[in-house]
């Protein structure tokens, strides 16, 4: 039987977030182990809940995804980090040097996520890939 994976979402947008756990809650082995508005407060929560995953928008207030992700990643190196965002294009670069694993953009990203957060599973562990629920 797989382990659940725990995932925290980072968006300073309710219904974002909402959808997310929508998505995530149809999964057996995906778990939301909390959520965040800002940077601030997903720093507080990683520390505290320690999720395998992040889901993190770029703009929002207080911290922003990209400073976020780089002190995330300090703190946590083994952590995944998708950044699920607006501004795909402009961000792809900003993105690799800050420690993100994936940027994922908003419009079109919403289908792409979980064979994207099980792809970054699978290649953490060394796993074929984990099947979907």
């Amino acid at each position: 039987m797989p382990t659940t994976k725990n995932i925290l979402i980072v968006d300073d947008s309710a219904s974002i977030r909402g959808v997310l756990r929508s998505l995530i809650d149809t999964q057996n082995d995906l778990a939301v182990c909390g959520e965040a508005v800002d940077g601030l407060e997903a720093i507080q929560k990683a520390r505290e809940l320690k999720p395998d995953l992040i889901l993190l928008d770029l703009a929002m207030p207080k911290l922003n995804g990209a400073a976020t992700a780089s002190i995330l990643k300090r703190m946590m190196p083994q952590i995944s980090i998708i950044l699920f965002t607006m501004y795909e294009d402009a961000v792809q670069t900003l993105g690799l040097h800050v420690g993100v694993d994936v940027v994922l953009a908003k419009p079109d990203g919403i289908s792409n996520i979980l064979p994207r957060v099980r792809q970054l599973f699978a290649s953490r562990s060394g796993e074929p890939g984990l099947s979907p629920a």
